[in-house]
């Protein structure tokens, strides 16, 4: 009776996606980029652009996945969705982040964060349960908090600061 119970409960429980179940990402040197590498340590998914009004986070990013380094990876998710602020190739993103920033944390290859050809992982993150809120994205340096198990667990929107309390108080 009590396994009949347990059995229960976990079918009623709902699946819980998570980040690692997205393995067709591509790093922004064409190697595959496996969330799964990950697993045990935080995750910050950030969407981002060269040419934006908060473009300037990358240095507090950076500052933030080495002062973090063991419990925290920060990865850059560049995107052209914003005001045309991201219109660069792979190649010449990694070189302005590295230039201007000296960006070590991972960074995917350029996609799609919102629309009809959002990357199935922001459909996923848009979407999932979090205390914060869900729907679109609505500019870049939006922040995606994921936890050690590979679920989100809190969102900030662009404003929301790398190094501001109102984020690194959950790391």
């Amino acid at each position: 009776m009590k396994s009949l119970i347990l059995l229960l409960l976990v079918w009623m429980l709902p699946n819980q996606a998570t980040v690692y179940e997205f393995s067709s990402l591509t790093a922004i040197d064409g190697k595959k980029l496996d969330l799964s590498a990950y697993k045990g340590k935080k995750v910050l998914i950030v969407n981002t652009a060269s040419e934006c009004g908060y473009t300037k986070q990358y240095a507090e990013l950076q500052e933030l996945s080495l002062k973090y380094k063991d419990k925290l990876v920060v990865i850059g998710f560049p995107a052209n969705n914003f005001g045309g602020q991201e219109p660069g190739s792979n190649q010449e993103i990694a070189a302005f982040c590295q230039k201007n920033y000296g960006v070590t944390f991972p960074l995917s290859e350029k996609i799609s964060v919102k629309g009809d050809d959002i990357h199935p992982l922001f459909r996923y993150l848009i979407s999932a349960d979090n205390p914060d809120f869900t729907g679109e994205i609505k500019w870049n340096f939006e922040k995606f908090l994921i936890d050690e198990q590979g679920r989100l667990v809190h969102r900030f929107r662009s404003a929301v600061t790398p190094l501001s309390a109102e984020l690194t108080r959950y790391l």
